[in-house]
This record gives structure tokens, C-alpha cells and sequence, in this order.
């Protein structure tokens, strides 16, 4: 585990958490600007001296009752932040290079796997200056990894690049989580992020632990600011049954059922996960028949709530108790007399799926 129990008082903030994190996957802290989010990060890294302890995997790096402070140099983690921060004058092998030089731990992670998997190998003779900002990222994540860290703090990696970029580099993390099996703290705004990245979520508000838990119970939880009218929706992790290369769709079976959503290059047996946004469910109470809609799920409705003109509904679905969550107005779901216990089915389209 990861555990800190940290109190840092500050002019008109006070950040007071007690956090317990899977020293596996990726944890992410989300929560809107000023909540305490880049503090949390810092404190853990030892940037910030707050109030209490830090312990990670069994390895306590700060305790105050036992007078216990480890500086941040002697703490075996690596730290990104939104700026690449490369050294300009030094070109890619170099900027890695002083690193790894840093740490008494640079062998623990093969420097070797680290370029490949962050496909940097061939920038290494260039200057930062010649690099895209995704590519500077990339090396920054790679100088990091060199340390051989035993906790990879990220913060906002994301936040200085633009969609493209964005979407250059979410690929390469999902690699790294995947290959590296190195526990990361991410600090990120946005959910979608934290939908495609994190196993883990903790939420902040005004310095104080808001929800802990696992991304899929959380993201499926009526009552979290998550479920705002653009952000709503559940994330199902699932493995790659088929894949019809035709049509450009993969059939993902999950715990409950399967869904047909866009291919992305997933191959068979592959483990994916799928984002299905609230906005992009409808419900009946029969069965359709002759319908566009590739998705059709039986499913409870467990609750549901109103919002203006617009309704939630909290749904599990009838095999395996998956939750999923759908927006429809208050006009359809009056005209259908919905009530908890409903059984229904759930129409989930295929191309806003991926």
C-alpha cells in the first residue's frame, strides 16, 4: 500500500487527507483547480514539508512522531510535470543520462525497455528544441523512469499539449502501465484521462478526500460530481472476443454481456476498457427489434434521479451486475412511468464507443 496521512496548512487552505492507494496501477487524483491536487503530489515527493507520514510498500519516508524526514533526493521515485523540463544544452541521451546518474537504483528498471516502449530511441542524439512538445514529454517520462523509481509521480503530464499531442502520447502511458508494473500517482483534471489511464481514483475538494475507490465504482456513483451532464458515464474493462475487420468494430466481451465497439487496433484477447458515456444510452421496456443500434443489454433500473430537465438512471445490468448510467429528458422518462425495480434494456451505439 500506499499510505500518507498528511495536514499542511497554508493562507485560506488547509489540505488534511488520509489516503490509502494500491501500490499497483495507476492512481488518479482528480478534483477542480485548487483542491489541493499538484500539494498532495508535492508533499508525497517531499516538496512540500507537511504535517505526518508517508509510507510506500512497507518503506516509511517520512514519520513524524519518530522525527522520520526523508529529503526528496533519498526518496526512490521519479516526478513528471507538465513542462517537459529538459536541460536545453544537453541533447536526449544526455538529458536520461543525468538521471540515471542520480539514483542508486538506475539498473532497476531496463533503460533499454524504457526507450522502446517509449519509442524515443532515435531522438536520442537531438536537443530538446528540435523535439515536439509530445516527443520533450516523452523524454522527460523516460529521464524519470532512468532513476529507477519504486513510485512514478505524474502531474498534469498532459495539460501543456494540445489534442494531438494528447493523443500521441495516452498510448505510450497505457504501454508503460502495462509493461512496467510501476505504481503512478496522476494528477489530472481531466476525467477523461483518469477513465483511460487509472485503476484508482481519489477525489479532492478543498484540500480534503471528497471519494476513494476503484475507478469503476466510482465513475458509476449518482451522487459524485462525475456525473456533470458531459462527463457522466461508467468505463467497462473487458477482453477482445472478435473482431469483424469489415465493418472496423471488435466485439468486447465483459462481466454481463459483450459490446460491439470501434476496432482502435485492439487485438484478440487483448485486455481494453471502453468509456460508455450516460448521453449515449437509451433505454426500453421491450426488446427492439430491426434496430440501428448494435448494443442491446437487459438491465435494472436500480435509481434514478432528476437534474433540470433530465433524468439519471443508476442501471445493472440483469447478468453480472455491470453498472452503466444513462441521461434521457424528463419527457421520456415520464412517457415510460419509470421506476426503480424496472426491468428494461439498455440501446448502447456502437460508434460512440471505442
Amino acid at each position: 500500500m500506499i499510505e500518507a496521512q498528511l495536514r499542511l496548512l497554508r493562507s485560506g487552505f488547509l489540505l488534511d487527507v488520509d489516503l490509502r492507494l494500491p501500490a499497483a496501477g495507476v492512481t488518479a487524483l482528480v478534483g477542480a483547480s485548487g483542491c489541493g491536487k499538484t500539494t498532495v503530489l508535492r508533499a508525497l515527493a517531499g516538496l512540500e514539508r507537511a504535517q505526518g507520514r508517508v509510507s510506500v510498500d512497507g518503506q516509511t519516508w517520512q514519520d513524524d512522531a519518530l522525527g522520520l524526514f526523508l529529503p526528496p533526493h533519498r526518496r526512490p521515485l521519479g516526478y513528471v510535470i507538465q513542462e517537459s523540463a529538459l536541460f536545453p544544452h544537453l541533447n536526449v541521451a544526455r538529458n536520461i543520462d543525468y538521471g540515471r546518474r542520480r539514483s542508486a537504483d538506475r539498473g532497476r528498471i531496463a533503460l533499454d525497455q524504457v526507450l522502446a516502449l517509449l519509442g524515443i530511441e532515435s531522438l536520442l542524439p537531438r536537443l530538446p528544441a528540435t523535439l515536439s512538445g509530445g516527443e520533450r514529454q516523452r523524454v522527460a517520462i523516460a529521464r524519470a523512469l532512468a532513476t529507477g523509481p519504486r513510485l512514478l509521480l505524474m502531474d498534469e503530464p498532459l495539460a501543456a499539449l494540445d489534442s494531438a499531442r494528447k493523443a500521441e502520447l495516452l498510448p505510450y502511458l497505457e504501454r508503460l502501465q502495462r509493461e512496467l508494473q510501476l505504481p503512478m500517482v496522476y494528477v489530472t483534471h481531466a476525467i477523461d484521462e483518469a477513465a483511460r489511464l487509472a485503476d484508482h481514483l481519489v477525489m479532492l475538494k478543498d484540500g480534503r478526500v471528497q471519494a476513494a475507490g476503484p475507478l469503476a465504482e466510482l465513475m458509476a456513483r449518482p451522487d459524485l460530481p462525475l456525473t456533470r451532464p458531459d462527463d457522466a458515464g461508467v468505463v467497462i474493462a473487458g477482453q477482445v472476443q472478435s473482431i469483424d475487420e469489415p465493418y472496423g468494430l471488435a466485439c468486447v466481451a465483459f462481466d454481463g454481456g459483450s459490446l460491439w465497439v470501434g476496432q482502435a487496433g485492439a487485438g484478440l484477447g487483448q485486455r481494453v476498457r471502453a468509456r460508455v458515456l450516460a448521453r449515449d444510452i437509451s433505454v426500453t421496456r421491450q426488446r427492439p427489434l430491426q434496430t440501428s443500434v448494435l448494443n442491446v443489454l437487459p438491465v435494472h433500473l436500480s435509481a434514478l434521479q432528476f437534474e433540470g430537465h433530465t433524468a439519471l438512471l443508476s442501471l445493472r445490468a440483469a447478468t453480472g451486475g455491470t453498472p452503466l448510467l444513462a441521461r434521457i429528458t424528463r419527457r421520456s422518462c415520464d412517457a415510460l412511468a419509470l421506476q426503480p425495480g424496472d426491468a428494461l434494456y439498455a440501446q448502447i451505439k456502437a460508434v460512440a464507443l471505442m
